[in-house]
């Protein structure tokens, strides 16, 4: 019989990854019989969760950042596993926008000792259909965003170029490289199937928490646990007047622009205007590109080791 408990940890998260077999001794102490297993290569970390489940694996710690996170959640709901299993989250990556959504800390320690006296809970997730690089359509699931446009790009960027600077100061350095270099992009927005915008858009973020781009406070409301997206979305601005603004996302406060807008809903779909595709990510992982479908999916998983919710 496996242990109750599988930790999935993604080597290459973070810029100084803790030591593994002090890890997982650490975490025994708190959560008793456990196996820690290591991902290989892209998409491992959805295989080795789903596989554990069907073993009979009870409960699962990710330990990595966003993109791990992803790749776990992805397993398990395609899989359509949600219900038997509870996960837990070690942030070690290096933007873990999810963590700060969920108020987790970040220091080792204290996320080890939450996850044995931190409480359960069910929170949404939501499933995105876009179009790859090679065209083909695919469908995958995320627990925190997906944003289209100059989100997409930043992304892009910082899986090549930025990784090394950090999570504020490279999101900050790769935001700032896609708003000089590319055009905006010209979309269509339907949220619950009502058109909410047509036209030029530099960003439009499908939140279920509410930080992203490591350590924008994008959707300051948003719950990851009531059933409905909140869908950012900016409207037209100039290069200057984008880059002067960035300051008041980090804030939270750029809710109150003109030019910014907020609904709410659990279908989202994002339609390029003509021949003005747009790159697509989810949980700070570049996927692809615009037309694409989102759903939400209400009490999806149950996450334990989570603090306490404010009543």
């Amino acid at each position: 019989m496996p242990a109750s408990t599988l930790v999935i940890c993604n080597p290459k998260a973070g810029s100084s990854p803790p030591r593994f077999s002090r890890l997982e001794v650490r975490l025994e102490k708190v959560l008793g019989d456990l196996e820690l297993t290591r991902t290989r290569k892209p998409r491992d970390a959805s295989r080795i969760a789903r596989e554990a489940i069907r073993s009979g694996v009870k409960r699962i710690v990710v330990g990595g950042g966003d993109g791990t996170l992803l790749e776990v959640v992805t397993g398990i709901l395609d899989a359509g596993l949600g219900k038997e299993v509870e996960v837990g989250f070690l942030p070690l990556g290096t933007g873990c926008d999810f963590a700060r959504s969920m108020n987790l800390p970040r220091s080792l320690s204290d996320s080890i000792d939450l996850l044995g006296a931190g409480e359960s809970r069910s929170l949404d997730a939501g499933r995105v259909q876009f179009v790859e690089r090679g065209g083909e359509s695919r469908t995958t699931c995320f627990i925190n965003e997906a944003s289209f446009g100059l989100s997409g790009l930043t992304v892009d960027w910082m899986n090549r170029y930025g990784r090394k600077l950090g999570p504020r100061l490279g999101f900050a350095l790769a935001a700032g490289q896609s708003v000089l270099r590319y055009p905006t992009p010209d979309l269509v927005v339907l949220v619950d199937g009502e058109e909410v915008h047509s036209g030029s858009t530099p960003m439009v973020v499908v939140a279920n928490g509410s930080f992203f781009g490591g350590g924008m406070k994008v959707a300051p409301d948003a719950s990851l646990d009531d059933g409905l997206f909140d869908v950012v979305i900016v409207g037209a601005l100039s290069r200057s007047r984008l880059l002067a603004n960035f300051p008041a996302l980090y804030r939270g406060t750029h809710t109150t622009h003109p030019a910014v807008s907020i609904y709410r809903g659990s279908r989202v779909q994002v339609l390029p205007k003509e021949d003005s595709s747009v790159l697509l990510d989810a949980d700070g992982e570049a996927l692809g590109s615009s037309p694409a479908s989102i759903e939400m999916l209400p009490s999806a998983l149950t996450f334990f080791g989570l603090p306490r919710k404010s009543p």
